[in-house]
């Protein structure tokens, strides 16, 4: 591309259509090595029809620039070995133009083959045309990752391949000092805000392992977190592909370190299809794209002016040790690792695959009218959710919330946007999405601006209709349909107190068999009044494993939030759906003590979205919540994991493992155990 960039918005670039990755035969194996970048690569926005800027809302992005004037050359691709001087030449600036460049689109492999290679590897790639190239850790060279596309019962084998370059991970880590309700806090601002990088940060060497969030497959299949490869190493794991077409996605979940491999990069998309969803005649081709959402923050030279450098910036607000820090959430949004681009797209319906992929930041989005600031009432049907199609689409018109982990399959209608453009928005859940959205109306929210849809003009001739029901065979699970011999877990969440966010198991105990109040022991009142108590028994990742499965045996699992804290849930080898949510009263709780000094009250009733009554593999916990879900161990045996998907939580202690068995093995490990 040699197109001048000039104001605010800059030259309009239509969205790459996606590579295919192929093989040569059916027992041959499809290799994804990535390239250095070129047009047909899936990432690079071939040059489209110019547009003028509009300036609307530029001062209100940080660092935001309506009159710079860019030099000519190709601004995004930055390869190592592949970066022309046009890319070199190109000036770095303290600010950076919102909807400047266009959407990538991440190539699709449809492997042909029962096998295929991904290589991770180290490149440099500008994240917005106005940034210097970025180094990151990718899957085959691109970021987010290829989206890799199966068939149900189509069985792949995956080599990924670990031939990252660097020595140590690509991102400098500081934690600043930020008394709370100062203003602006550190989070938003770019640079180091005056904090040391962490040293250990600093030597994280590139030992990854690749878990496919939401598979269904063997333990030996699933990623297990202590596992990691070096570069020369090569994961080789076979992924069934035996569950219902679905938006998975597949990322680095090496222990205690994940918080930054993935900040690095190591994040791609995963799609499953089944003869169900293809006789829905969704938009497909050109109209179904994935949006992978993540932020980011970025280092700053001695002038100010912006590195492109990764940035892991977190604040805490107690001076004194232990330093318990917020999790990680940066003022630069990237959609498909570009930062506030837009896309292209004529007057018609889009399917959106949305993943949020962030470290710790939940979204509340909604699409609005870029002139009026107005939300665009029936835009939105929700068709899926992270692991599956709904029984019937759901118009979301208040904001479609997604915590870290969690997927949105959504359709949007574009056709009666002709020529107008629309802006993807995150507001905030104590702050009512009432119109003109903007800067102002978000306070808390300095940067509101996800994406921008550019809708061509005229009215469009697209006859699709939403189908009325997508998944015959749903059935919705209640507490009447749980059997009585299923599986109860019981899993308690905590911050402060001085220790990091901490993941409890508890049981069920007598309240005269201990001390009330001590260490580990909560109590609570439910909505009918009963006092239950339960003891902690097990607090750290590396404690005793309690939870024990068995394969096909229903699961129901009751979360406790004691603190005013989000934690999104997820459970490998498990799709689940949300019973309930309830709203508790947790100033009982003694976050020094570790425990109740009065028991945990209920308060009301909590509400299930209708967009959240789909089969599920993350649950959100909202602030002071208890929410019960119940599923199945299915398809999969061996040793697991549950965590919370903040990053920051699950690398210092959110993390426990549980092991299925095949029935009848689990009797016998219980036969085989030694009493006192």
């Amino acid at each position: 591309m040699r197109a001048a960039r000039r104001g605010f918005l800059g030259v309009a670039a239509a969205f790459a259509a996606a590579a295919t990755g192929t093989g040569t035969g059916s027992a041959e194996a499809t290799t994804w090595r990535g390239r250095a970048w070129g047009r047909g690569d899936g990432d690079d926005p071939h040059a489209g029809a110019g547009h003028g800027g509009s300036g609307h809302m530029g001062g209100d992005l940080p660092g935001a620039n309506r009159g710079h004037d860019l030099a000519h050359g190709d601004p995004l691709h930055g390869d190592r070995g592949g970066l022309g001087r046009a890319g070199l030449d190109r000036p770095s600036t303290a600010t950076l133009t919102p909807f400047m460049d266009a959407l990538r689109v991440p190539p699709v492999i449809r492997p042909r083959g029962p096998r295929l290679t991904v290589e991770m590897r180290s490149v440099d790639r500008r994240l917005h045309s106005q940034l210097p190239p970025t180094r990151l850790w990718t899957y085959g060279g691109h970021f987010p990752g290829p989206t890799i596309e199966v068939r149900r019962g189509q069985r792949l084998e995956v080599a990924w391949k670990n031939d990252i370059e660097d020595e140590r991970v690509p991102v400098t880590a500081v934690e600043v000092f930020a008394p709370v309700g100062i203003q602006p806090n550190p989070y938003v601002v770019p640079g180091r805000s005056g904090g040391t990088p962490r040293a250990d940060v600093a030597v994280i060497p590139p030992w990854l392992v690749v878990h496919l969030h939401g598979a269904v497959t063997g333990a030996g299949q699933d990623g297990w977190s202590e596992n990691g490869q070096f570069p020369g190493e090569t994961q080789i794991v076979e992924y069934l592909n035996d569950q219902p077409a679905a938006t998975l996605w597949y990322h680095d979940h090496s222990m205690h370190i994940s918080t930054w491999t993935l900040f690095a990069g190591l994040i791609g998309m995963y799609l499953i299809r089944d003869e169900q969803e293809d006789l829905l005649g969704l938009p497909d081709g050109g109209r179904e794209i994935p949006l992978v959402i993540t932020d980011r923050n970025f280092e700053v030279d001695p002038d100010g002016r912006l590195t492109g450098g990764l940035l892991h910036k977190v604040t805490y607000a107690e001076a004194g040790p232990p330093k318990i820090t917020a999790g990680f959430r940066g003022p630069y949004t990237l959609v498909n690792g570009m930062v506030w681009p837009y896309l292209d797209v004529e007057p018609g319906w889009y399917r959106f695959r949305l993943l949020n992929a962030c470290n710790t930041r939940t979204y509340h989005m909604m699409i609005i009218d870029e002139e009026t600031g107005r939300p665009m009432p029936g835009t939105i049907r929700q068709i899926g959710t992270d692991a599956g199609l709904l029984p019937a689409p759901v118009t979301v018109d208040s904001p479609l919330i997604l915590s870290p982990g969690e997927r949105a399959d959504i359709l949007v209608d574009f056709t009666g946007c002709g020529g107008r453009r629309l802006r993807l928005v995150n507001v905030l859940d104590d702050n009512p999405p009432a119109p003109p959205i903007s800067r102002e109306s978000t306070p808390g929210l300095p940067y509101p601006e996800m994406m921008q849809f550019r809708v061509a003009y005229g009215g469009g001739s697209d006859l699709f209709v939403p189908p009325p029901a997508l998944s015959p065979t749903f059935t919705r699970t209640t507490y009447d349909s749980l059997p009585a011999d299923r599986n109860h877990r019981i899993v308690l969440t905590k911050v402060l107190g001085g220790r990091h966010a901490e993941m409890w198991e508890m049981e069920e105990v007598d309240a005269a068999s201990v001390t009330i109040p001590s260490d580990g022991v909560v109590q609570l009142r439910g909505a009918d009044g009963r006092v239950r108590t339960f003891r902690r028994i097990s607090r750290d990742p590396d404690d005793t494993v309690n939870f024990y499965g068995e394969l096909g045996k229903c699961e129901h699992w009751t979360f406790i939030n004691a603190a005013t804290a989000l934690h999104p849930m997820h459970i490998h080898l498990m799709r689940f759906q949300i019973l309930s949510r309830e709203e508790y009263d947790v100033g009982g709780f003694d976050m020094k003590l570790c425990g109740t000094t009065r028991p945990l009250a209920f308060k009301r009733t909590g509400v299930v979205q209708e967009g959240e009554k789909g089969w599920k593999d993350v649950v959100r916990l909202g602030d002071a919540e208890v929410v019960e879900i119940a599923g199945r161990f299915e398809g999969g045996t061996g040793r697991y994991a549950y965590h919370c998907h903040l990053l920051e939580h699950q690398d210092t202690g959110m993390m426990r493992p549980l092991i299925v068995f095949p029935p009848g093995v689990g009797a016998l490990r219980l036969a085989h155990q030694h009493t006192a």
